[in-house]
């Protein structure tokens, strides 16, 4: 494990995860990076890892761990992942950023014979995380830029919809694209998407609202495919509440800068 250095703001470095590579006589390979935020979840991360690493085509498993106060980042690389520790809880958004820097850092050393695609799960998935084999698939064939997986209903009612609501509505109003599952982390991305995003991603819980907001007006494909993963699910407690609190913020906030 270590501690991540400083974000470096700018274009993405030559022989990036996120570049676009020079045609060639042979295609390269494609290597999948699964990129998983972590924040206490020492439960079942390392079910998650184990399932991630035996995706085909995955060449590494990154776990950021946003600040953890418990034994995650121990437990994911008990199961084989590279632990990047991101210091305090500065939330997914920054996250997900220190992640594909790590990406791009590595495929920079020496990845420049692969492709690089980029798988994000949430922790908490266990097992279910081998279904982002089938987020994966239109992304390797070529017939998507994003793929987002879609949850099944869920067991038991939590919430009224009021977070994904207003991320669909506003991803609407903004873009003229239609997602019915605009909240889900679990989400493929080709290589060129991630030129596409480059440095950009929103903060803490409008991550994913703000990446298919900036990806749907750069014209990049996207697609949405059901998945069979399970994960915790939120109830009526207050913990429950002040999260999807923070949720709803952080999308509005989102939507809010990409008003323009």
């Amino acid at each position: 494990m270590r501690e991540p250095e400083p974000a470096v703001k700018g274009k993405t470095k030559p022989g990036s995860i996120g570049e676009p590579k020079a045609a060639t006589l042979n295609k390269p390979e494609p290597a999948v990076t699964v990129l998983i935020p972590a924040f206490n979840e020492d439960t079942v991360i390392a079910r998650t890892v184990a399932a991630a690493r035996a995706l085909s085509g995955v060449t590494r498993v990154i776990v950021v761990d946003d600040g953890s106060t418990d034994k995650t980042a121990e437990a994911a690389a008990a199961a084989g992942a590279e632990v990047i520790k991101a210091g305090t809880n500065r939330g997914k958004g920054y996250a997900l950023k220190l992640g594909v820097q790590t990406a791009q850092e590595g495929a920079a050393q020496g990845e420049a014979t692969q492709e690089g695609f980029l798988l994000i799960l949430d922790a908490d998935l266990g097992e279910t995380a081998g279904e982002g084999e089938k987020i994966l698939a239109p992304v390797l064939a070529g017939k998507a830029d994003l793929c987002i997986g879609r949850f099944p209903a869920p067991r038991k009612k939590a919430g009224c919809g009021l977070v994904r609501n207003l991320a669909a509505v506003g991803i609407s109003l903004l873009t003229g694209l239609k997602v019915t599952a605009p909240l889900s982390g679990q989400r493929a991305l080709s290589p060129k998407a991630l030129a596409a995003l480059g440095n950009r991603f929103a903060p803490g819980f409008g991550v994913e609202t703000g990446m298919i907001i900036d990806l749907a007006r750069k014209k990049l494909v996207i697609k949405e495919v059901p998945v069979e993963m399970t994960h915790r699910e939120t109830g009526w407690d207050l913990k429950s509440c002040l999260h999807r609190a923070r949720q709803f913020w952080d999308v509005l906030q989102a939507l809010a800068g990409r008003r323009v």
